[in-house]
């Protein structure tokens, strides 16, 4: 395998994977030219990610296992379904869509994970991670009740084995004896160390004709004799668990296999053959290495897990102009560390997302306060929650589009017992090229109907500051939700005071009689933009609730028609709030509600997403004038 200092400057030559149009091309292939196709695979996927950028390592770590799998098993009669989908780019470039990789991300072209609509080879559509195996396990059965004798198999990585969900579904396919593949492929990030000679050896006996049949006619034979059948399996468990990790497997009704090289191509391809016929649960375990092929990946697996496009012949991904203006991530960055500076009950928890939600300053100066759990937004949740029992400060950092895996523990750990926990809730809204499965559309629907907690929604880095004290300091559980992304330029620094909870600011007065723009967080610049053209009032309303009913009831008095604009679906959002606070009132007055529409919304850059749902200044302003118009 050829190894890359730099991103190829032009495509490379492919010849044999040239040839490749579906899966089934590539099953005539000798190991000689599998192992050349595989080098292939793994230097257009450099190519074609530098030109458009995406998901990166995790793609270049499974280019042998990806060959091996779609070699072996009759994909898409067989169910291939791989968790999170962040090592997709190879599966996709066999499966029909090679020429189709330049559209990677974009408006209109390839997703950046698996989508069912997309192509058959795309069995089950991800974006969240530990839904494999649960998802393979349901095929399964699915095809037990209908009589139909494909084969299954699920991916799922170290990091995404870490959920209770993978666990569960674990333990559920060990009970009803699915006829199922699960592959383990740890890259070396956590479970195992690297593998040695008896480990493969340990491999290749456990799958071997002769092992299965003298295990199989063992069993048969002990189980005449009284409590011999537990002995024997005790003492291969005992066996296996000295020279591999295979005891919990074992326990849950898998049969373990492992850990094996998962860059050996031929001993892939020679252990799936044994294993895909097998009944029951099987459990194999393969290691590899993220980044695989790519020496500056291969160095940095974390910071090159996505890139940016690449310039072609630098490896270097920082090139060195003007700075950039501080994300909302990084206010909150510096928001955490100057708090925690200050008060030494603030405990900082994440679900293994500290480099996303810019928890590293906070994780080195404050070590014994930071816990990352892994991807467990439940117990990260309910973590907070028992911490918060015991007079000490949680602060969730936890993405928008992830908190709807912990809701559950969000209304009955924290809400129920009003619990001061803080969540600062990082990419809201309309997030990117990641599509439907990360943007966080819901929150403010989702949040708003929970009793006691409160909502704030900062239309710049100044308010975003000031809002996670006001949620900090609140006796209860309060959430901030802010874009991925800058915001205007807003200058803040430390020490801001709160926010007078449930106030909005007026931010300018137009004509009375007119248009009062009602603008909740990250849409005010266009919204002003609007504002100006329209001579309209605008106030940026800051907290979604409680709801600054004064300052609404005031703008109906006013105004002939109230416009709430928001980045968030409308059903149910901020402006069904207001719209439920005028009912209350017995208030009749013109009411337009802006915001994302009731469907989900697929990729794109946040430009073109919000030009899409009329979220942009043109936009807002054109829905205004038509309805002004009728």
């Amino acid at each position: 395998m050829k190894l890359f200092n730099n991103i190829p400057e032009t495509r490379p030559a492919t010849p044999l994977l040239d040839r490749i149009e579906q899966p089934s091309d590539l099953r005539s292939l000798n190991a000689r030219q599998l192992d050349s196709l595989a080098d292939e695979l793994r230097a257009y996927l450099l190519y074609s990610v530098g030109c458009t950028g995406g998901h990166f390592g995790a793609g270049l770590g499974v280019i042998e296992l990806t060959v091996a799998l779609h070699q072996q098993y009759n994909t898409p009669h067989d169910r291939l379904v791989w968790d999170v989908g962040h090592q997709t780019y190879p599966h996709k470039i066999l499966t029909g869509r090679r020429e189709a990789m330049d559209s990677m991300r974009r408006h209109g072209g390839l997703a950046a994970f698996p989508r069912r609509e997309e192509s058959p080879f795309d069995t089950f559509g991800v974006g969240h991670s530990s839904t494999s195996i649960s998802a393979a396990l349901g095929m399964a059965l699915a095809a037990r009740t209908l009589g139909d004798n494909r084969r299954v198999c699920a991916v799922i990585g170290d990091g995404a084995l870490t959920a209770g969900m993978a666990f569960e579904a674990l333990a559920h396919a060990g009970h009803v004896e699915a006829n199922m593949l699960v592959v383990l492929n740890d890259n070396e990030m956590s479970i195992s160390e690297n593998v040695g000679g008896m480990a493969t050896y340990l491999s290749r006996i456990l799958t071997s004709g002769p092992y299965v049949a003298a295990r199989e006619g063992g069993k048969r034979v002990l189980s005449h004799l009284p409590g011999a059948l537990d002995i024997a399996r005790r003492t291969e468990e005992h066996v296996k668990g000295m020279l591999s990790p295979a005891t919990l497997f074992e326990e849950m009704g898998f049969n373990y296999v492992g850990p094996i090289d998962g860059h050996d191509l031929g001993l892939l391809i020679r252990t799936l053959r044994d294993l895909k016929n097998r009944s029951g649960p099987q459990f194999l375990h393969i290691v590899t290495r993220k980044g695989k092929g790519f020496e500056p990946a291969e160095g940095d697996p974390i910071g090159y897990h996505a890139i940016t496009k690449l310039e072609k012949g630098k490896t270097d991904r920082t090139p060195a102009p003007a700075p950039k203006p501080l994300k909302f991530c990084n206010v909150f960055s510096h928001w955490i560390c100057d708090t925690a500076a200050r008060d030494s009950r603030l405990i900082g928890i994440t679900p293994a997302m500290r480099e996303g939600s810019d928890l590293i300053r906070f994780s080195k100066e404050y070590p014994e306060r930071y816990y990352d759990v892994a991807i467990a937004e439940q117990h990260a949740v309910t973590l907070a929650a028992g911490m918060a029992c015991e007079n000490v400060k949680p602060v969730v950092a936890i993405y928008s589009t992830f908190l709807q895996r912990g809701y559950d523990q969000l209304v009955h750990d924290v809400a129920v017992q009003g619990l001061d926990v803080t969540f600062a809730i990082d990419r809201a809204g309309l997030v990117g090229e990641d599509g439907a499965t990360h943007h966080g559309a819901l929150d403010l629907s989702y949040l708003r109907c929970i009793p006691g907690m409160v909502i704030m929604a900062p239309s710049d880095e100044r308010e975003c500051y000031r809002m996670l004290t006001t949620a900090y300091q609140y006796d209860g559980p309060a959430a901030v939700r802010y874009p991925r992304g800058s915001g205007p330029g807003a200058a803040f620094e430390a020490g801001l005071e709160p926010l007078e909870i449930g106030r909005a600011e007026l931010r300018r007065e137009g004509q009375k009689g007119g248009v009062a723009l009602l603008v909740f967080g990250s849409l005010l610049t266009d919204a002003m933009t609007v504002a100006d053209a329209l001579d309209a009032t605008l106030y940026d309303m800051r907290f979604v609730k409680p709801l600054d009913s004064e300052a609404v009831l005031a703008a109906a008095a006013d105004h002939a028609l109230l416009v709430t604009v928001e980045e968030n679906v409308v059903a149910g959002g901020a402006g069904s709030g207001v719209g439920e606070l005028l009912a209350a009132a017995g208030v009749s007055v013109g009411l337009l509600q802006l915001g994302i529409p009731d469907q989900f919304i697929e990729h794109g850059t946040p430009q073109e997403l919000r030009a899409d749902c009329g979220l942009d200044a043109p936009g807002i302003e054109a829905a205004i004038r038509k309805r002004l118009a009728t």
